[in-house]
């Protein structure tokens, strides 16, 4: 190895700020790539052309744009440890995974070296170094405009790689606080950046880009068949929307600086008021949100587009949420917790075990609830209509036959219910169900915009908002009209803010919103017990349990269990049980405080330019409220 490229290397994270990015498949470990004259390693003429621009921003886009959920959950290797970002109190890991559990103080502490989010290795793979992610973005913002194209596709492809740019960064900032700030093209000679800067300095930038963004598309429209998973105008005045809310939010706002909501509401009316003016609505059956694609999803704001048809352009999510009897393989991530069960209110909007027009039965625990839940959750003996089969129901009760990785509960969002069994596997790199991940929908927006009106002190317009929310989700307004939909009892901006909270994990259940709603609101280490699930055990043991599934009809083929009439009490009650269960080798939530910012791996602390570990970790000296 020669010496010029031992001390690149050294630098690991500023290096890859550059542009050897840009050729995601040179082999970045060969000597002779570092000695190439351009350091943008690529012909400068391709900014002069639509097409090789376009090839470039769509890999840009593959390495930035979030996925659907657990594709690369790898947590056999050093560069999997990425369950840190999806673990709440909403789901589970599989036991392989200990830096989820350990984020949640429920398997030990997380050390320095567990935080893996910036990445860790020289790659172009999605998620393996987003300073490789970054200086795509700058490459191109530094070279468009010098290029011959006409000034229109110029804005086009610029306010793209501003957004995308942005949407690293703020995803890095949620996470570590303050970032290194790589703006431009570096060179590894001459490195024009060190160490990291504070929080307000990175939201500046990212509302600078997303600024940016917003002007060079602004009268750029997409068409569906090309332009579908594209980002637009009105996905970075949204996206501008959610940063300064969370600038104005308690992570990073403990102090309460009242001038940072008022900023954060009215860029959250912009947002809001142009989606509108956009043609965005709320679908109105929440259980189809994912399943609805193309201009007949008019909630979709930011989506990544996949495919079942075409080779290395799906996703195994159906698999992944379905029951091994249609096919499936469940992943633990999909399956909820008892803290999320409970937080579906009940059909009249109030909690369970409140005073309102339904009263919760904790045996028959799904009936009466919110929509939402039956629209999520698949329960023992509920219908749930996979492979063609209407009246199809799903049996989560221990010991269920035909179902291997059994689950007390699935989650049935992500499923396609007319997919046969045999079609449901990403099998060789094609299958599946082929759903767009959406990363952002008008939901989002208005319950964003309900945060800052209540943290303003508009109480009514929070109301408003949230009542959109739940009138869509068929959530009735109550026995009078003073209960108006569950939200009569809520007389002040603390109840409203948990409110909102609540709902949001109910609207986004399994969406990957819950860890950062909790970081955003400084919840997470408020987070008390133990993580529970319920068990469904069959009154009787094997005998009942056999008797249930091997009677069958010879007329129809059923099974015992199918003649059940499942929502009568009583007959549920001879037969089932549920029960609440800690999981074997789980200790209590246990978050400190210190970790609503997380630092970087001991990989770039060390081999870095100046990157300083965050303070509260081993060594930590970073403070990232700092101004």
């Amino acid at each position: 190895m020669t010496k010029r490229y031992k001390t690149v290397a050294k630098k690991y994270l500023m290096v890859f700020a550059t542009a050897v990015a840009l050729l995601s498949s040179c082999k970045v470990n060969d000597d002779d790539f570092f000695e190439l004259r351009d350091r943008n390693g690529i012909d400068a003429a391709i900014w002069n052309t639509e097409g090789s621009v376009q090839m470039h921003l769509n890999r840009a886009y593959d390495v930035i744009m979030p996925q659907f959920l657990f594709q690369d959950h790898n947590t056999n290797n050093m560069n999997g440890r990425y369950g840190v970002h999806f673990a709440s109190d909403e789901n589970f890991f599989p036991v392989a995974d200990q830096w989820a559990r350990a984020a949640l103080g429920l398997q030990g502490e997380l050390g320095n070296n567990d935080i893996r989010f910036a990445g860790n290795v020289y790659t172009g793979n999605a998620g393996n170094n987003k300073y490789m992610d970054i200086a795509r973005c700058n490459d191109a913002i530094a070279n468009i405009p010098g290029g011959t194209m006409a000034p229109s596709l110029k804005r086009s492809f610029l306010g793209q790689y501003y957004a995308l740019r942005a949407m690293v960064y703020f995803e890095l900032v949620k996470v570590y606080g303050g970032v290194p700030l790589v703006l431009t093209p570096q060179s590894p000679d001459n490195l024009t950046v060190s160490g990291r800067a504070s929080a307000r300095e990175c939201f500046q930038a990212i509302t600078k880009d997303l600024d940016s963004a917003i002007t060079n598309l602004n009268g750029v429209v997409w068409d569906d068949a090309s332009g579908r998973g594209k980002l637009d105008k009105l996905a970075a005045t949204c996206l501008k929307a959610k940063v300064l809310l969370y600038w104005a939010s308690p992570q990073f706002n403990p102090g309460n600086d009242a001038s940072r909501w008022a900023t954060a509401l009215e860029a959250n009316k912009t947002a809001y008021d142009l989606c509108v003016s956009s043609g965005r609505v709320l679908l109105p059956n929440y259980a189809s949100i994912f399943q609805t694609e193309g201009t007949a999803n008019t909630e979709t704001i930011i989506v990544r587009t996949y495919s079942s048809t075409l080779e290395r352009r799906g996703h195994d999510g159906e698999r992944r949420s379905r029951p091994s009897s249609e096919g499936g393989s469940p992943h633990q991530g999909y399956r909820a917790t008892t803290r999320l069960l409970d937080a579906y209110p009940m059909l009249d909007g109030n909690p369970i075990g409140s005073a309102g027009q339904y009263t919760y039965d904790d045996v028959m625990f799904w009936q009466n609830r919110d929509p939402r839940f039956n629209a999520t959750i698949a329960y023992n003996g509920g219908v749930w209509p996979l492979s063609g089969k209407p009246t199809r129901k799903q049996w989560t009760y221990t010991g269920a036959i035909s179902e291997a990785n059994l689950m007390p509960v699935y989650c049935k969002r992500f499923t396609t219910p007319a997919l046969t069994a045999a079609a449901s596997a990403y099998t060789n790199n094609i299958g599946g169900n082929g759903m767009d991940w959406i990363e952002m929908r008008f939901a989002e927006v208005i319950l964003n915009y309900a945060d800052c009106a209540n943290e303003t002190g508009n109480l009514s317009l929070a109301k408003d908002m949230v009542r959109k929310i739940r009138e869509r989700a068929g959530i009735k307004i109550g026995a009078t009209p003073a209960n108006d939909f569950g939200l009569g009892s809520v007389n002040d901006a603390t109840r409203m803010r948990d409110l909102i909270l609540n709902e949001r994990m109910i609207e986004f259940a399994f969406e990957n919103k819950r860890n950062s709603d909790l970081r955003r609101t400084r919840k997470m280490h408020l987070l008390t017990g133990n993580m529970t699930s319920i068990e469904i055990e069959v009154i009787g043991g094997t005998t009942v349990r056999n008797a249930l599934e091997v009677v069958v009809n010879p007329t129809t083929g059923d099974r015992f269990r199918e003649t059940l009439n499942m929502e009568n009490k009583a007959v549920y009650s001879q037969y089932f049980r549920k029960n609440i269960v800690g999981v074997q080798g789980y200790l209590p939530y246990n978050i400190p405080e210190f970790h609503y910012f997380y630092t970087f791996n001991t990989d770039f602390v060390n081999t870095g330019a100046n990157i300083q570990a965050t303070i509260g970790w081993a060594g930590g000296t970073f403070d990232p409220l700092a101004n």
